[in-house]
């Protein structure tokens, strides 16, 4: 869930946050986002992230003792164990498909499971919800979304390892902020599909609405594009699905030209729109994954 610290920021006056970013509090549109190819981990393996501020995620989150139905265990990301939530361990005789699901936010409250989490257990697959670097009280440095990629792909070596889950049918999906992080995810990494739940693929547009968390040089435009899935759509390395609801539509044509140009690269790209606002989409965004997943 997202923080009432957010709902409130999202009204106020923002002043200059990017390059050509509109001072209103209404923005302007902005420009098209440039295309940089298709090699995201290219792109990843040139660029460091130039953090002009290190500390913490900046919410808080629940204590990290797992909800009901999952257990906690700790995955090693950059040298440092983060704590994750997975479903009991399976039955390695009879491999079943997995979904690393990434909360929304930045910290993890037990209502993610039952949200985000528990539909795909219900469906049949293994689930691992991972924490992040610097969320909930854990070591390192908050990034805004660029080096909490790392640590996805980081759990989701530990979910292919999970007993009973079949390596060759790892699909990752989630919320908001975990949302984009899907996205960054499908151009980094190596999963059978993926499914995002009310991204922002042009982050451009998330932070203008949260400026007080850059923590990184928001004068290089670089910073905003290698954390902007668009700007890399044609690299997507598996069938991405991009839902949200009929009641925020702020990124929805950012996701039109980004499945324009995935789908142009030859990627299938899929953008559905499911009852509800940012928060009441997810019951509805949830089935349209696991309709996608099913069909990969």
């Amino acid at each position: 869930m997202l923080l009432s610290r957010r709902a409130a920021l999202a009204g106020l006056a923002l002043a200059p946050l990017l390059p050509r970013m509109a001072l209103a509090q209404t923005p302007a549109p902005l420009p098209e986002p440039p295309d940089l190819g298709g090699d995201y981990r290219a792109a990843r393996a040139a660029f460091r992230t130039n953090l002009l501020r290190r500390g913490p995620a900046p919410d808080e989150g629940d204590p990290l003792s797992a909800p009901e139905g999952a257990q906690a265990l700790t995955y090693r990301s950059a040298g440092r164990e983060l704590v994750a939530w997975a479903s009991p361990a399976g039955d390695p005789a009879s491999p079943r498909p997995a979904v690393l699901v990434l909360h929304g936010g930045n910290a993890i409250w037990h209502g993610h499971w039952a949200d985000l989490a528990a539909p795909f257990v219900a469906a049949g697959y293994h689930a691992l919800m991972p924490t992040m670097r610097g969320e909930n009280g854990q070591p390192g440095d908050f990034s805004a979304f660029y080096d909490e990629t790392d640590d996805v792909l980081a759990a989701a070596d530990a979910l292919r390892a999970r007993p009973g889950v079949d390596p060759a049918r790892v699909f990752v999906s989630g919320h908001s902020v975990g949302g984009t992080l899907t996205l960054l995810s499908a151009l980094a990494g190596d999963f059978r599909g993926a499914a995002a739940l009310s991204p922002s693929p042009d982050t451009r547009l998330f932070f203008q609405r949260f400026a007080e968390d850059i923590p990184f040089d928001a004068s290089d435009p670089r910073e905003v594009e290698m954390r902007s899935a668009v700007c890399f759509a044609s690299g997507f390395r598996c069938p991405v699905l991009m839902s949200h609801g009929d009641r925020e539509a702020r990124s929805s044509r950012s996701i039109d030209l980004t499945v324009a140009r995935a789908r142009a690269a030859g990627t299938r790209a899929e953008h559905r729109v499911v009852e509800g606002d940012h928060m009441g989409s997810i019951p509805g965004s949830v089935a349209e994954g696991l309709r996608f997943f099913t069909s990969l």
